[in-house]
């Protein structure tokens, strides 16, 4: 196994100086779902949830909070980010609403963190707009669908 890079030789939790590296893109790729019942997906296909338009106000909050990512994961790196795109999809095999991230820059580290954190929030402001309609959603199988670029190269989960 290799060698935790966010402990110093003490244990002790520290930032990782990525000051030498060269700056290449970067691009991942997280995916993660909300599974409801089928009325509740019924209703924000509608747009029939009270507190409005449910996938919008997720894509907004995802992108926002990618763009946030190093104020809320304490060893994140704060990145210059050069896109970022929250797609929800409504999806009826779930039933519920299947959300992907994708985050793109050109830096010294990687963007699985900033990809990852859109998922979350936008899966949680999913709940939280359609909580009125339905308190037993779940948020499921947050993850890492791929990532390029950096020294590990082109990693494909999916």
């Amino acid at each position: 196994m290799s060698k935790l890079t966010h402990l110093d030789e003490h244990g002790r939790a520290k930032m990782v100086d990525v000051g030498q590296k060269p700056d290449t893109e970067r691009i991942a790729v997280a995916r993660g779902e909300i599974h409801m019942k089928k009325d509740t997906l019924d209703l924000i296909r509608a747009g029939q949830i009270k507190k409005g338009d449910v996938l919008t106000v997720a894509q907004i909050a995802g992108i926002s909070a990618s763009k946030r990512t190093s104020d809320l994961i304490p060893l994140c790196h704060p990145l210059p980010l050069t896109q970022v795109d929250v797609d929800l999809a409504l999806d009826d095999s779930l039933p519920g609403v299947v959300i992907t991230a994708t985050a793109k820059t050109i830096g010294k580290t990687g963007v699985e963190m900033e990809a990852l954190t859109a998922v979350s929030v936008a899966a949680l402001t999913v709940y939280d707009m359609a909580k009125a309609a339905e308190k037993t959603m779940r948020i499921q199988n947050i993850r890492l669908v791929e990532k390029h670029g950096g020294k590990s190269g082109d990693i494909v989960n999916e």
